[in-house]
């Protein structure tokens, strides 16, 4: 069997298992397999394929065929650029979910202190890092496994652990319960669907993600509520509290805000739905 071939197989099996990116995931999986970037998959076209790769080939498309994402069979994926670990211990990053960095990079001058709540595998706090150097991050998450993929992606893009300037400090806690100080940007991205949307949401998100990312309680707004009356204690005076919603969330997060915070925006993503809050301390 010809590697083109053997692609055309991989695309066909996912498209009979109703995969809409079946043709993206196929090269994706191949490339990955043969650790060749995509030109250089397109040159061996005509190549034979070699029994290992067939195999193996064979057994991560059946896997992306029953609906493991991708993420989790190649153990990576892209956020703001750059390559991140993920394994099942963390959500795997959106690309909505970039419009937080975007949005505090706006708000971000030398020596700014910085801290991230839910960091998951680190890909906001440690984006921040790579793209502006010179503010401190600190960067937090309830659970034990999802630190440690943060640390490794922190280690793997070169960033040093520490409090200084240019590094992130990572701690391991329920969302402020191991922070100390005070800081003038706060970001997270917590868990935000209702427990009772998630038997709706995609195989792949809901049996993949971890349960703890995605249930915000009956309402999907538990952790609002909780940010938004702990938050205040940790923020500088005129400290901002920068945080992703829910598509519906716009106006109960700000009407929970009201008298502590004062609104700043709410921004769209880029499908023009309510996205990102940003609120300043009053």
């Amino acid at each position: 069997m010809k590697i083109k071939e053997l692609l055309s197989w991989g695309e066909k099996k996912l498209e009979e298992k109703g995969k809409e990116s079946a043709k993206n995931d196929a090269l994706i999986l191949l490339s990955f397999l043969m650790n060749v970037d995509r030109p250089k998959l397109f040159m061996n076209y005509e190549s034979d394929a070699p029994e290992f790769l067939i195999e193996n080939y064979s057994r991560v498309i059946l896997e992306r065929g029953s609906g493991v994402p991708l993420q989790h069979i190649t153990g990576i994926t892209e956020f703001m650029g750059l390559p991140f670990k993920v394994t099942p211990d963390v959500l795997i990053p959106r690309h909505e979910t970039e419009l937080l960095v975007e949005e505090a990079l706006k708000l971000i001058s030398p020596e700014t202190k910085v801290l991230e709540l839910c960091t998951g595998s680190g890909c906001i706090a440690l984006s921040i890092l790579k793209l502006y150097d010179s503010v401190s991050v600190t960067a937090a998450d309830i659970s034990e496994g999802a630190v440690f993929v943060a640390k490794e992606n922190a280690k793997h893009l070169g960033i040093p652990i520490g409090k200084d300037p240019g590094k992130v400090e990572f701690l391991m806690g329920d969302l402020f319960e191991p922070v100390t100080g005070t800081y003038d940007l706060i970001i997270v991205n917590p868990p935000y669907i209702k427990s009772g949307d998630i038997k709706d949401l995609m195989p792949e998100v809901k049996d993949h993600d971890p349960m703890i990312a995605l249930d915000g309680g009956p309402d999907g707004l538990y952790f609002y509520r909780r940010l938004l009356h702990e938050a205040k204690d940790y923020m500088e005076e005129d400290g901002y509290l920068l945080m992703e919603i829910g598509q519906d969330q716009a106006k109960d997060v700000m009407e929970l805000a009201e008298g502590a915070y004062t609104a700043i925006k709410v921004t769209q993503d880029y499908s023009n739905r309510d996205r990102i809050v940003l609120l300043q301390k009053k």
